[in-house]
């Protein structure tokens, strides 16, 4: 019996190239990456470095111009649109940066849709719970314009972990956020991820936010490379 960590999400010579008028554009090249069930995991780099795309990439947003990608052991390049999206909805949860909420419904019908959607039973318990562990319970009727952007985002945290992920992705999770409300959504972020025993994979500018994973890669001219954690670091 192996006692090797089970892969969460590996890509192997993943290339991403676009169209331009004139030319090609590669945003990503020879990226080669492993990540472990469990693991924390922050992507860094400079605005335009590729950060997001691969982040789409992985998560099966968007597609590969050559390579492989597997996410929970499934081939990413090798699926069409609508298998993508149903092993998106089965084994993937994201909190994006502008929250994404929908403003015709209230905090927790936004909290249970993707449940819902998911033929999961007890969706409405399910988001009452979370709307307690992110600490909004009395905030269930309030619709996106009622709430302030701290707590749209907690209501998009508790949206991404109610189907149970095994892993999430998030994107600049505090970045539209000020200082003191962005810490305390980082807090909320670690807190479920240990809860649930989730995948995390971040996009963060932050160092401070990234340095609170376990690891750390870095994003420069669409190449990837891992950083060594800095002595006194917790991984």
């Amino acid at each position: 019996m192996s006692l090797l960590p089970k892969i969460a999400i590996q890509a192997k010579a993943l290339r991403k190239e676009v169209q331009l008028t004139d030319a090609r554009l590669t945003i990503l090249q020879q990226i080669n990456l492993t990540i472990n069930s469990g693991e924390t995991v922050a992507v860094v780099g400079a605005s335009g470095s590729g950060k997001s795309t691969l982040l789409g990439i992985l998560a099966g947003l968007d597609t590969v111009s050559s390579g492989e990608v597997y996410l929970a052991g499934q081939p990413l390049h090798q699926l069409d649109d609508d298998a993508r999206a149903q092993l998106r909805a089965r084994e993937v949860g994201f909190v994006f940066q502008s929250f994404l909420l929908l403003p015709s419904l209230t905090a927790l019908e936004n909290i249970t849709l993707p449940a819902e959607l998911a033929g999961i039973k007890d969706a409405t318990a399910r988001g009452r719970k979370l709307l307690s562990d992110v600490g909004l319970t009395e905030r269930a009727d309030f619709y996106p314009s009622q709430l302030s952007g701290g707590e749209q985002q907690r209501v998009a945290i508790a949206r991404a972990f109610i189907t149970q992920p095994a892993i999430l992705f998030a994107d600049e999770p505090s970045a539209n956020l000020d200082a003191a409300t962005g810490a305390k959504i980082e807090d909320l972020l670690f807190a479920l991820n240990e809860q649930q025993g989730t995948t995390l994979v971040l996009v963060t500018h932050n160092p401070q936010l990234a340095q609170r994973c376990k690891r750390q890669l870095n994003m420069h001219a669409g190449e990837l490379t891992e950083l060594k954690p800095e002595v006194g670091d917790v991984a």
